[in-house]
């Protein structure tokens, strides 16, 4: 009897290669093991969950249990993988050993908390799942002035939306400018002044370094410049670590993620990675469409055809409904120069290397009709 394909993960990643796999008709046996419920939710939706007054339960389009029958898939819920042997080829979790034909790390990232001290620190709250999510929301709904550790992606889109939900907001950021790595400073600039006037409290070029618990359960938070600020919640959205302790104890080849090819193969033979976990030639790929076009590649290596992953350009999205904002290409500081038109219907920046190439685009409010013919021209 073939042993079955094992996934390590049941977020967006595993979910999306088991979703492909049965539409190219695989029937091999699945078994995917997670720490959690197992329950498949669009996690980009957390950063709308104040404003739309969401609750955990009701992110869930279908339970862990619906999906596992639904796809003829063997679910273990709730349970810890504790090491892997790759000459074996099984794994152990729960002190049992389950062989594997294939072994798939879908294990994704955990939030990075930057090194803090006080009594306080165990208060911080963290929105990377909605298991986080699910322990966080009575105490977020009671909370009225919240402060956010992280002007990245995903801090900058909890800050607006906790606004528009009525909530006083702190962010704090140790760039100069927020999006740091993605916006160039002029259009971080325009971004900023919108905060400003949706009543967010920007903290720039500073970091918290203390966060104390105070009698009335209030938090009172310091950063390195003497600012304090005493606040009900503090979420810190400060980045994220792809999960590879596992891999690392197996002795799979890791750097910041788990190092895998164009065909999502690790250093170790039938073990393959993806997603949040996945660093695929030497980058992190922490977006939908790279975790699409990755499962539908690792499909077909599964099913024994040729396939090799090809990343295009991709369209980012920034949830910010207050300053709508889309991007593509490269528009890191590696940009050699950009050209700006700033006009009433917002910002069109154009990203060029040093060749003079079109590399990458940014696009504000009523120019983000023209992303997509923009995007067709930097693939």
């Amino acid at each position: 009897m073939k042993q079955p394909i094992i996934i390590i993960g049941s977020g967006f990643a595993a979910y999306q290669l088991i979703k492909t796999m049965r539409r190219m008709g695989s029937t091999d046996p699945i078994q995917v093991f997670s720490r959690d419920s197992g329950d498949e939710y669009n996690k980009p939706d957390l950063s709308h969950v104040f404003s739309k007054q969401q609750t955990a339960a009701s992110l869930v389009k279908v339970s862990g249990i619906e999906f596992a029958a639904q796809f003829n898939v063997q679910l273990y819920a709730y349970t810890e993988v504790e090491s892997i042997d790759t000459k074996a080829q099984q794994i152990s979790a729960n002190g049992q050993c389950y062989a594997y034909s294939k072994l798939i790390f879908a294990t994704g990232a955990q939030p990075f908390i930057p090194n803090m001290s006080g009594s306080g620190i165990n208060q911080v709250i963290t929105l990377n799942s909605l298991a986080e999510y699910q322990r966080a929301q009575q105490k977020l709904s009671q909370a009225q002035r919240v402060l956010i550790i992280g002007g990245g992606l995903i801090g900058v889109e909890f800050a607006m939306d906790l606004a528009t939900a009525g909530r006083q907001v702190t962010l704090v950021e140790p760039n100069r400018h927020i999006l740091a790595n993605l916006l160039p400073s002029q259009v971080a600039v325009a971004l900023e002044e919108q905060l400003s006037q949706d009543n967010i409290q920007l903290a720039l070029a500073d970091w918290v370094v203390d966060i104390e618990l105070l009698p009335n359960t209030c938090l009172l938070v310091t950063t390195q410049f003497g600012r304090q600020y005493t606040v009900d919640s503090v979420i810190c959205a400060a980045g994220l670590k792809p999960n590879i302790q596992l891999a690392q104890a197996a002795n799979i080849s890791t750097n910041r993620g788990i190092v895998v090819d164009n065909q999502l193969q690790t250093s170790a033979k039938n073990v393959y990675a993806l997603g949040d976990c996945a660093e695929i030639n030497g980058q992190l790929q922490a977006f939908l469409q790279p975790i699409i076009l990755s499962a539908n590649t690792l499909a077909k290596v599964l099913f024994d055809q040729a396939a090799e992953l090809k990343l295009a350009a991709m369209m980012i999205k920034i949830k910010t409904p207050n300053f709508p904002i889309q991007l593509a290409g490269n528009t890191s500081k590696t940009v050699a120069r950009w050209q700006l038109e700033i006009n009433h219907e917002g910002i069109l920046a154009n990203a060029y290397n040093s060749d003079n190439q079109a590399i990458g685009f940014i696009v504000t409010h009523q120019h983000t009709s023209k992303a997509f013919s923009l995007l067709k021209s930097i693939q």
